[in-house]
């Protein structure tokens, strides 16, 4: 297997770009005069990122540009265009509104609230609690239970969540990641349940454990222990649950988290190479498993940054896939993607300007050619949101779809000077940051090192400043600021009342419960840690014997321990 990273050198200027660049220098003189009469209204018209934009895009900025090898054709090699050949034309993107709160029967019928008024996959969110591995009645999910997602314990918690929902006819998103592997085990249990058959079962984990240790920090146990996890479900799905999506490798968190929208791509990237890596490492073929690893990315304010993005991000992808690991299907060289607006753009001042915010970003997303689409709620920086501002997100989808004509052609901006010249930039800077993990060995030993962890944080910083300066505007927080704030939009609130409710009900099942199984299957499952055998059929058994999320967890503590992040500065 080659290791050699395949980016496009570039080439040189034809006589026809060489005209063309001698009259951009003279136009640039024409640009320099006319700034020095009069000073242009901004200091600053860099991206969000801080990266150099090109004032005017023309033909010489895309020497050697090769239509073939670089742009193609949708749904063909690299994909720059596309997966699909027909894109929005012959599908939709998914509407895919992520919710998650309270109950199992609140987000119940938060789910059916949704799919009656439009939105065709459903998206899970999980509290702190169960992220971390914790039951409802440990002492660490106090003032915790249901507050940001989805109080899960045992099965009869998936059991009330899917209620009425065939499992066979709509696909589900989980974002979950450290305790990923029961929450699968969970979902196959229902389908089971319902009598639908694994093979028909659709649906994606988030699962990615190395975006948990750059950013988002609900990791549980060491990186090594937890990558065998995610080789494990690869190894089970490919061989049971072909139509699930075993990772979604998260570039959002990584963005929430202050990285710049290259450090997003290139990070993200990377992390589903080294799970690629792990999963070949483990004897598995990587056309087997690789065309069900998915990705998420964010959509953030700066319009064609974010398109430029992920058109780089599928040419990456096809690329590494085919020439670094050997791929040879084209369903292992296709980057599929799911978008979520950006939250870390919402402000809680002016809050209804978010509605603006949110259609542009979903618009770049579109544009760029995602596959499923999460568009934030107005309210969603000042809590979860309300059945109120969840449908008028819902709309802005709807909108979009409908109304703007945006579905009506494939790849609308390909061709565009600025737009080709940017989505090379991407690439060329998404490069050289793999040359730089390389060096560290991966990107686990990356991560270990604390590399993308102190880029990040050196790229919020400077974010911050150029806020704090005011280099960079935030409508309604640091320019156009009302002197008399406005009302507080009305938010959802989560009574104590729900930890108590979930609290009782735990406590039911574990006294109905069938305790010798439940003590077999954890042995079980204990076994399996140990021996390096597939944990995903005793965390199965183990589910289905209303082993809690708690016990099943602690189980992998005493053989994988937790992991403690290493200072960085």
């Amino acid at each position: 297997m080659t290791t050699k990273l395949v980016d496009t050198p570039a080439q040189p200027l034809t006589p026809e770009e060489e005209r063309m660049a001698r009259a951009k220098d003279a136009w640039r003189k024409k640009v320099a005069e006319a700034f020095a009469k009069k000073p242009a209204w901004k200091g600053d018209f860099t991206t969000i990122s801080s990266a150099e934009v090109n004032p005017l895009a023309t033909p010489d900025d895309l020497a050697g540009f090769d239509f073939d090898r670089d742009l193609g054709w949708p749904g063909e090699f690299p994909y720059t265009r596309g997966v699909q050949p027909t894109m929005y034309r012959g599908r939709p993107w998914t509407i895919r509104q992520f919710a998650g709160f309270g109950s199992a029967r609140d987000t119940n019928e938060r789910f059916k609230y949704l799919l009656a008024h439009g939105q065709t996959g459903l998206s899970t969110a999980f509290h702190l609690p169960t992220l971390y591995g914790y039951d409802s009645d440990h002492e660490m999910a106090s003032g915790e239970v249901g507050k940001c997602g989805v109080a899960v314990d045992t099965l009869r918690d998936f059991e009330v969540l899917f209620d009425g929902i065939d499992l066979g006819a709509v696909t589900t998103s989980m974002t979950i990641n450290s305790t990923a592997p029961i929450a699968l085990a969970m979902y196959l249990a229902v389908a089971e349940k319902q009598g639908t058959p694994w093979t028909k079962v659709g649906g994606t984990l988030q699962n990615d454990i190395l975006k948990e240790y750059i950013a988002q920090k609900e990791y549980i146990f060491p990186p090594r222990p937890s990558m065998r996890l995610v080789t494990d479900q690869f190894a089970f799905c490919a061989r049971h649950v072909p139509r699930w999506n075993t990772v979604s490798i998260s570039g959002y968190h990584i963005r929430e988290a202050g990285a710049t929208a290259l450090q997003e791509l290139a990070f993200t990237l990377r992390d589903g190479m080294e799970y690629v890596k792990y999963g070949v490492d483990a004897g598995l073929d990587v056309d087997v498993f690789a065309p069900r690893l998915s990705f998420f990315f964010n959509a953030h304010n700066d319009f064609f940054e974010e398109i430029a993005k992920y058109r780089a991000a599928r040419r990456i992808w096809a690329k590494v896939m085919r020439e670094r690991y050997g791929a040879k299907s084209p369903e292992s060289w296709k980057l599929r993607f799911h978008t979520q607006t950006a939250g870390v753009s919402l402000t809680a001042q002016q809050p209804f300007n978010n509605v603006a915010r949110v259609a542009v970003q979903a618009l770049a997303a579109v544009l760029g050619g995602t596959q499923s689409l999460h568009t934030n709620a107005l309210d969603e920086t000042l809590a979860l949101p309300t059945e109120f501002a969840a449908k008028i997100a819902v709309r802005t989808q709807q909108i979009l779809l409908h109304e703007t004509g945006v579905a009506n052609t494939t790849d609308p901006l390909g061709g565009s000077w600025f737009v080709e010249e940017l989505t090379n930039r991407m690439e060329a800077g998404a490069f050289d940051y793999f040359r730089k993990i390389d060096a560290y060995g991966g990107m686990v030993e990356a991560i270990e090192a604390g590399f993308p962890q102190r880029e990040i944080m050196d790229a919020a910083y400077r974010f911050q400043r150029a806020l704090d300066a005011k280099e960079k505007l935030m409508v309604g927080v640091n320019a156009f600021t009302d002197e008399v704030p406005e009302d507080r939009v009305a938010t959802l609130e989560i009574g104590e009342e729900t930890a108590a409710e979930q609290v009782t009900q735990l406590h039911e099942v574990k006294r109905t419960r069938d305790g010798k199984a439940v003590l077999r299957t954890l042995h079980d499952l204990r076994e399996a840690c140990r021996s390096g055998a597939n944990v995903m059929p005793p965390l199965v058994e183990a589910v289905k014997a209303y082993a809690t999320v708690g016990e099943i967890s602690d189980v992998m503590r005493e053989v994988f321990a937790t992991y403690e992040e290493p200072a960085v500065f």
